[in-house]
């Protein structure tokens, strides 16, 4: 019978931690190089959240992550391999290496920073009120006497409680197919909100000719690196403060969200 059993048991614990980390230190550690030296870059994006991420009719992925994704690849001078990942799968996969980083509606909180890294932020993801732009809507004040479609108990109906006046003619849906339903038949004026509900509404009737006009609340994306790949952080960062200066955040947001990026967290 061994002297020490309990030790024994220890060492052998601690060995199979170090043999299952070794992948992930390798990775955080190598994951610029690379990229720079094969020339491709693995990028995980969405294809189930418009208009961040979605397959469009030509069955390719479009969206405004997938252009931050080819803005990425090119600052990098690296060939792009896109990896469609699901809310749940996205941080699994650039912990494993599957992806080498991950733009996919990423915001950040104190339990994904104990397991992987941010960069700046380089989209908002926001709750907004929407409507038609021949409607003048400025302030919260104008919502005075306008119907406002929300979904019960979402976000935008928490936010929009707190800033629209007592004569808002607020109409609370079940869920977001009818709160999107009622705007688009013209039951309400206006619509409040998330960018994604939105944009893709948006997408599917131009003809209402709807635009961002009030922010509910914010709350940006960021770009997932594998924890400690500071190198590849840094080169990130790099990239969004040159997009940033460039005008070039502002124009996807522009084009994909309706509303500039403005002021991004860093």
């Amino acid at each position: 019978m061994p002297k020490h059993p309990r030790r024994r048991t220890l060492l052998a614990l601690t060995l199979a931690a170090a043999t299952l980390a070794a992948p992930l230190a390798a990775h955080a550690q190598s994951a610029l190089d690379h990229i720079m030296s094969s020339k491709t870059v693995k990028i995980a994006i969405p294809t189930d959240f418009p208009p961040y991420g979605f397959v469009g009719t030509d069955l390719q992925p479009q969206g405004l992550d997938v252009d931050m994704a080819k803005l990425v690849a090119s600052k990098l001078g690296a060939k792009l391999e896109l990896v469609p990942v699901t809310s749940a799968n996205r941080i699994p996969y650039l912990q494993t290496g599957k992806a080498d980083l991950v733009i996919s509606t990423l915001g950040k909180n104190p339990e994904r920073e104990k397991v992987i890294d941010f960069t700046a932020a380089y989209s908002p993801f926001f709750q907004a009120v929407f409507a038609a732009k021949s409607l003048p809507i400025k302030s919260f004040a104008d919502l005075a006497g306008k119907s406002v479609g929300v979904t019960r108990g979402a976000i935008e109906d928490q936010e929009l409680s707190k800033v629209a006046p007592p004569n808002t003619d607020v109409k609370r849906f079940e869920d977001n197919n009818a709160t999107v339903a009622a705007f688009v038949s013209g039951q309400v004026q206006a619509l409040a909100t998330g960018a994604s509900v939105a944009g893709a509404m948006m997408a599917k009737n131009p003809q209402l000719g709807t635009e961002y006009k009030l922010l509910l609340k914010d709350s940006p994306n960021f770009i997932g690196v594998a924890k400690g790949d500071t190198a590849l952080k840094d080169k990130l960062n790099e990239i969004i403060g040159a997009a940033k200066a460039s005008g070039d955040l502002d124009k996807l947001a522009q084009k994909w969200l309706g509303r500039p990026a403005g002021d991004l967290p860093k």
